[in-house]
C-alpha cells in the first residue's frame, strides 16, 4: 500500500498499531513537544505529499488534550501537502453534547466537528456515535460504522433460546432491534429520563424480561449510572441472568468494579475503541481493529464502505 500513511496520536496507539499490522502497513512516529508555555506541538515524522494520510485518535480522557493533538496533526498533515486526510475517531466523546435541551449551552458536537474540518479533515471514519445524526454535523464526508457484529459474533457462543436484548432507553432502540435480530431473540426497552450527567431514573421496562437471560445493550458505559438503574428495573421483574454490552467501555470512577460486583451481571463485554481500564474476571474486550482496517483499505482504494458495515 505505497501511497498510504498512517499515523496515530497519544489517545491509543495500542489500536493504531493493531490497525496497522491488519493494513499490513507501517505505523509512523508522531513527534509531540510541550513548551514551557504548555503549548503542544506536533511534528509528522514520514512524509505525506500526494499520500492518503490517516490520523487514528479516538477522543478519550483527556479529551480535550486528545483533541487539540489531533488538530495539530491534521494542520500539519495539510502543511505537507497530502493528497487526503482521513481521522480515524473510533470515539467521539463530544456526540454526547448534540442538541440544545437546556438554555445558553453549546453543541459541541457540531462545533468540534467543524474544527476538525477547519484543521483539515477531508474524511471521518467513526464508531457507533452516541445519535445517528452527529454524522450530519461534519460538512465532509463521515462513514459510521457499528460494532454490532462484533458483539453478536461473541454472544453466539451462548444458548439464545430463551434472550432478550434490552436497550436502556428508547434512543438505543433502533441499534437494540437490529442487534436482536442478528441474535434471533426478542427486544425491550427502558423509560428513561435522565435528570443530569450522573443521575437518571428509568420507571419501567417495556417489554417481556421475566426469567429471561437478558442482554443490555448500550453504545457507551461511562459512569454506569443508567445500567445500574436499569439493572434494579430487571431485578424486580425477575429475570434469570444478566449481561452487559456496549461499544464504548470508558468504565469511568470505578463503574467497571460496581457492575462486577453485581452478583447477577454474569459478563460485561465491550470493544477496544477506547483503551479499557484494568480488567476484571468478568469483562470481556472484543477488538474492532479488524473492522477498522478493513474500511481503512476501502475508503484507500475507493471501493464501498456501506456494502461492508451497512448501518443499523
Amino acid at each position: 500500500m505505497r501511497d498510504i500513511t498512517v499515523f496515530s496520536g497519544s489517545a491509543h496507539p495500542d489500536l493504531a498499531e493493531e490497525i496497522c499490522s491488519h493494513l499490513g502497513t507501517p505505523l509512523h512516529p508522531v513527534k509531540v513537544n510541550r513548551f514551557a508555555n504548555d503549548v503542544l506541538e506536533v511534528q509528522l515524522q514520514a512524509n505525506c505529499r500526494e499520500r492518503d494520510v490517516f490520523i487514528i485518535q479516538p477522543l478519550v480522557p483527556p479529551v480535550q488534550e486528545n483533541l487539540v493533538e489531533l488538530l495539530l496533526m491534521l494542520d500539519a498533515a495539510r502543511g505537507a501537502s497530502a493528497a487526503r486526510t482521513t481521522v480515524v475517531m473510533p470515539h467521539y466523546a463530544y456526540a454526547r453534547s448534540d442538541k440544545k435541551d437546556a438554555p445558553r449551552i453549546s453543541m459541541g458536537a457540531r462545533l468540534v466537528a467543524d474544527l476538525m474540518v477547519a484543521a483539515g479533515a477531508g474524511r471521518v471514519l467513526t464508531m457507533t456515535l452516541h445519535s445517528p445524526q452527529v454524522h450530519g454535523f461534519f460538512s465532509v464526508p463521515v462513514d459510521h460504522l457499528h460494532a454490532l457484529r462484533e458483539l453478536a459474533a461473541h454472544f453466539r457462543q451462548y444458548d439464545l433460546s430463551n434472550t432478550v436484548v434490552v436497550s436502556p432507553d428508547l434512543g438505543n432502540a433502533k441499534e437494540a432491534s437490529h442487534f436482536a435480530r442478528l441474535l434471533g431473540a426478542d427486544v425491550a426497552m427502558g423509560a428513561k429520563q435522565r435528570f443530569s450527567d450522573d443521575r437518571v431514573v428509568i420507571s419501567s421496562v417495556i417489554g417481556e424480561v421475566e426469567g429471561k437471560d437478558v442482554i443490555v445493550l448500550d453504545d457507551e458505559i461511562a459512569r454506569g449510572t443508567t445500567v445500574i438503574e436499569l439493572l434494579d428495573r430487571l431485578r424486580e421483574r425477575g429475570v434469570n441472568s444478566v449481561r452487559i454490552a456496549c461499544t464504548h467501555g470508558l468504565f469511568a470512577d470505578g463503574s467497571i468494579e460496581r457492575l462486577s460486583a453485581l452478583p447477577e451481571v454474569e459478563e460485561i463485554v465491550c470493544t477496544n475503541t477506547v483503551p479499557v481500564p484494568k480488567p476484571t474476571d468478568k469483562l470481556t474486550v472484543l477488538s474492532i481493529a479488524p473492522a477498522l482496517a478493513e474500511a481503512m483499505r476501502r475508503i484507500h482504494d475507493g471501493e464501498s464502505v456501506s456494502a461492508l458495515f451497512g448501518t443499523p
